[in-house]
């Protein structure tokens, strides 16, 4: 093991590393060469002016931020000799279950590929071109036939495989206790129970006023909230990233949201910015990947149903199009425990210039059928989701997708792969399981007994971060909370105060299905008060 000094070394190194060749990083020694010239600037103390005018220009604190972001997306230093795979996900059953499902998730696609007799990608004809470039902005009035698609998988597939999790370093036959053998997820990691999490999120205490809570603070609501936004204007007039964050754990007001969350996701919308998502536009008009259908076939089944999100269905189309042929998002899978397998074009297998990514697939080989590539992001039934609530914070194009893929490369990615981070979806089953085991035994012994596991009830709100579920402006407030606290806990939280708030309807039921019932409305609850209750009050 390093010891705190070597960490803060080789952390430092990997941020200045990822930090060179950035537009930032151009800027930065464009503004410090023309400072040179200014007459404040001394010879004899040159480098203590040059950051003076940095700072007072404002570049010092975009410079903060960007080391902000990466200090949020980079994997824990471990030993410098450590393989890069184990950085990324030091258990190594997991390593394998991810690369067997990726593996799954490939096969299901080249199969409907075949099935269907259509190219994982192709060139537009010119005419197709022309007419998708006229109809941008109306893609959902004219989407291709449908109807022989299918999403490539279902949040309960994946729960499936999670349960069929196993650590064969774990000795499954003694000494495991009576609770052990309730809950679905098999295998043991450490979580946080109450008493942790009411130390880990002070900010939700019934003693602190919040954003969504209309009374149980000891500061009349309206007070807090006017004395909230003006704090939340100096914030967002201070642009730093870090206050940003700290200030969202009491909630977003809905006015500066958009900015306090860009801000928070170190989003600037520079021209590059601009022309980046243009050219992901231009890759759309120009290519056609078997994958949009699936986009179109997702957004058609989720977002397009539902009645706070339909009225986004072309800009939803525009974001997820642009997201499939985006390089940049791959970046994630430097610190994701998701390791894409090598795959090349049928006939050319070990030669590296024929490797594919498919998707993002930017430049496009050409693709014939039968390629086989290696795996990107494959959306899935209820992907668009991630996306929607979005929607009603950015109205530029260009900037709610910036926004959402820093989400997905911060937090969404976490909550469809496997692996044993604390924001993942293993631990975030293993949290909600075990809250509902140690705070609502009778209920979850009594739910197991009808064979109405709560997971399987909760897993789809969880592995969507409730999006769909809650109403809009509940489900804002509790991606305030995400961001703020820089992780997905308070997901599998929230999950567990449902099941007490609605627990004694829950007791009465004799089956899944009546189950399910019970808890199929999720649109009226506040999410707020079910937090804070049910962390520091333990009654619903």
């Amino acid at each position: 093991m390093m010891n705190e000094g070597s960490e803060l070394s080789v952390t430092i190194a990997q941020i200045v590393q990822r930090l060179k060749g950035t537009h930032l990083h151009s800027q930065l020694e464009k503004q410090a060469k023309e400072c040179l010239h200014r007459p404040e600037i001394r010879l004899e103390s040159i480098k203590e002016d040059v950051r003076k005018f940095l700072r007072a220009t404002g570049w010092e604190r975009k410079l903060q931020n960007a080391v902000y972001r990466e200090l949020h997306i980079l994997p824990p230093s471990g030993h410098p000799e450590a393989p890069l795979e184990h950085t990324k996900e030091p258990l190594a059953y997991m390593r394998k279950a991810q690369a067997s499902w990726e593996k799954r998730i490939l096969k299901s696609l080249n199969s409907m590929c075949t099935e269907l007799g259509v190219p994982l990608a192709r060139k537009r004809p010119v005419l197709e071109q022309k007419e998708l470039t006229s109809k941008w902005n109306e893609m959902g009035a004219d989407e291709p036939d449908l109807s022989k698609f299918r999403p490539v998988y279902a949040p309960k597939d994946f729960l499936e495989v999670l349960i069929n999790l196993k650590n064969p370093n774990h000795d499954h036959s003694d000494g495991l206790t009576a609770r052990s053998h309730w809950g679905l997820i098999p295998i043991s990691l450490s979580v946080r129970d109450v008493p942790q999490l009411r130390e880990a999120y002070p900010e939700l205490s019934l003693s602190c006023s919040q954003l969504g809570i209309d009374d149980h603070a000891h500061v009349p609501p309206d007070l807090f909230e006017s004395e909230h936004i003006r704090i939340g204007k100096k914030v967002v007039d201070e642009q730093d990233s870090a206050a940003a964050q700290q200030y969202s754990r009491q909630g977003s007001p809905t006015g500066l949201r958009a900015q306090l969350w860009a801000l928070i996701l170190n989003i600037t919308n520079d021209p590059e910015d601009v022309a980046h998502y243009e050219q992901l536009k231009a890759a759309v008009i120009h290519h056609d990947l078997l994958v949009d259908n699936l986009i179109y076939k997702d957004v058609k089944l989720t977002a397009s149903n539902d009645d706070y999100y339909f009225v986004f269905e072309d800009v939803l189309y525009q974001v997820l199009l642009c997201f499939s042929r985006d390089t940049a998002v791959l970046e994630h899978f430097s610190y994701n425990s998701a390791t894409p397998p090598k795959s090349y074009i049928q006939g050319k297998t070990g030669e590296e210039e024929f490797a594919v990514v498919y998707p993002p697939n930017v430049p496009l080989l050409p693709c014939q059928m039968g390629i086989v590539c290696r795996l990107g992001v494959i959306p899935f039934h209820g992907f668009s989701m991630y996306v929607a609530p979005l929607c009603f914070l950015y109205n530029e194009p260009c900037k709610l997708y910036s926004v959402f893929r820093e989400m997905y490369v911060r937090y969404f990615f976490r909550l469809h792969s496997i692996s044993s981070s604390p924001s993942g979806i293993v631990s975030l089953c293993l949290q909600f399981e075990r809250l509902l085991q140690i705070h609502l035994p009778q209920l979850f012994f009594h739910l197991q007994e009808i064979m109405a596991q709560p997971l399987r009830i909760a897993f789809k709100w969880m592995v969507r971060a409730f999006s769909g579920y809650l109403s809009t402006d509940q489900l804002l407030l509790l991606w305030d909370r995400i961001l703020g606290y820089d992780s997905l806990e308070l997901v599998a939280v929230l999950a567990a105060a449902v099941f007490a708030f609605r627990a004694e309807n829950l007791m009465e039921v004799t089956s899944l299905a009546s189950a399910e019932a019970v808890l199929a409305d999720l649109s009226t609850l506040k999410v707020m008060p079910l937090l804070q209750i049910f962390l520091f009050a333990n009654v619903i």
